[in-house]
């Protein structure tokens, strides 16, 4: 999904990026504190379906503070990180029109949130905050902190792996081997700031302090904390909730920084009664897409020519492609189904165009492919899933493709009729698993556009 339209707040001389979206009669401020990047955050199907669902139920603000994402530097006037932080969302709320919000924060964004609440409670209605702490290392008077040589670890550790996939394997365990998941959540944190900075920011969150803030929030407050989040432990939330009159503290399944990435449903559920009063449950998402399956030609024949090293070189290359065009053509890569891909597109056009450069890019280097494409309500599930019979419909429409071969359905066909596309009839057919019997196409003559304009390879025949 593309992200929203972005807006600027002034904070003094500086632009505070920021982004509307739903319109419930409740504002809601989502934020993860110091480090963020509102536009790349929606490349991450997860993050984006959460978004989506909290926007359901509430007009969502979010924002990215001065110094990282898509704001202005933070200004060097002395003031702390707290300090710009609430300068950067109240200039936020009064340039979107919020009188009070809501403010649905994790990690540091506690430390920030508290004194926020504190010190304006005419502007906060509530406070949900998960996985959050007043003070992270331990003091006499707080044992449940983290012991002091912790923070020089955790300093020293961001400063080294933040932006790879050891650094964000740590915030989101759960992602285990998934490198795939993991270069692409890698990407948008390195975009957030750079090493550098976020060490110096947590450097600053060790020392913060924000207890004595909690007496003073008379906003209505739910707390959560996964109960193997390693950073800041159980006790560090239920801390909160006892000093806060009235807070609720849930404990939370898993071990993952984020909100969107184990459980969402359950973490959704709990903050749409809490904000609304209701839940009415998670309805799967639908939207109307483009599916584009490929499937290698004769695959286990080729791998067993080659061998399976020279074949993994291969499906390296297939897979890079893949990306490549996909990306140009303005998809989503959902999945390497096999020895093949799945994505979507917003228009079945786009599709076609994918499918016939893949086809030349990859024939190219060896690989001769098929391809179908479909076009339908796709039903999107927890975890960013997307399932529903108009993906079973495109994954049947390829199968009965040919070598080199682009096939469509009879949706697909009527949708472009008039188009620049030639489609040869291909009969009737059974899709297996599929109930009726579907009309097939094969595009004819092949475009130039599509053969010549998707995104450069590094292969020197392509």
């Amino acid at each position: 999904m593309l992200s929203p339209e972005t807006h600027f707040a002034n904070a003094g001389n500086d632009r505070v990026a920021y982004q509307v979206l739903g319109s419930g009669s409740r504002d809601v401020v989502c934020t993860n504190g110091q480090w963020g990047h509102l536009d790349l955050d929606w490349d991450d199907p997860r993050c984006a379906r959460f978004l989506r669902r909290l926007s359901s139920f509430c007009r969502l603000i979010r924002f990215n503070t001065r110094g990282t994402g898509l704001s202005d530097p933070r200004p060097r006037d002395g003031r702390s990180a707290e300090e710009h932080w609430a300068e950067d969302l109240i200039a936020v709320m009064d340039s979107a029109h919020s009188d009070t919000v809501t403010i649905f924060g994790w990690i540091d964004a506690g430390l920030f949130a508290l004194p926020f609440a504190a010190k304006y409670p005419d502007r906060v209605s509530a406070l949900v905050l998960m996985n959050a702490t007043a003070r992270l290392l331990r003091a006499p008077d707080y044992p449940e902190g983290q012991p002091p040589e912790f923070a020089d670890r955790l300093i020293e550790f961001t400063r080294k792996t933040w932006g790879t996939e050891k650094g964000t394997l740590a915030l989101m365990p759960s992602l285990g081997t998934d490198t795939q998941t993991l270069r692409a959540l890698s990407r948008i944190y390195r975009a957030m700031a750079t090493p550098k900075a976020v060490a110096e920011g947590t450097a600053n969150y060790m020392n913060m302090d924000v207890r004595s803030a909690l007496a003073a929030v008379r906003a209505p407050t739910l707390v959560m904390t996964r109960s193997n989040y390693r950073f800041a432990p159980m006790q560090h939330g239920q801390h909160i909730a006892r000093h806060i009159k009235g807070a609720r503290f849930i404990e939370l399944p898993g071990a993952d920084a984020m909100p969107w990435s184990e459980s969402q449903d359950l973490i959704l559920d709990q903050v749409e009664e809490f904000v609304t009063g209701a839940r009415r449950g998670n309805k799967p998402e639908r939207a109307l897409l483009a599916v584009l399956f490929t499937d290698i030609v004769d695959s286990t024949k080729q791998a067993a020519i080659l061998g399976d090293a020279a074949w993994r070189v291969l499906l390296d290359r297939h897979d890079q492609i893949q990306r490549e065009q996909v990306a140009f053509f303005h998809g989503r890569l959902v999945d390497f189904a096999g020895d093949g891909c799945f994505a979507v597109f917003d228009r079945p056009d786009r599709a076609i165009e994918c499918a016939q450069a893949l086809s030349v890019a990859l024939s190219a280097v060896g690989i001769p492919i098929r391809a179908g494409v479909h076009f339908g309500d796709v039903e999107q599930r927890d975890g960013g899933t997307l399932g529903g019979i108009t993906v079973h419909i495109g994954a049947r429409v390829a199968a009965v493709a040919g070598r080199g071969e682009i096939m469509v359905s009879r949706t697909v066909r009527d949708v472009l009729l008039g188009s620049e596309f030639q489609f040869l009839e291909r009969g009737v057919r059974e899709l297996k698993g599929v109930p009726g019997a579907w009309a097939v196409y094969a595009l004819g003559v092949e475009r130039e556009a599509g053969a010549q304009h998707g995104a450069p390879t590094d292969d020197p025949h392509a």
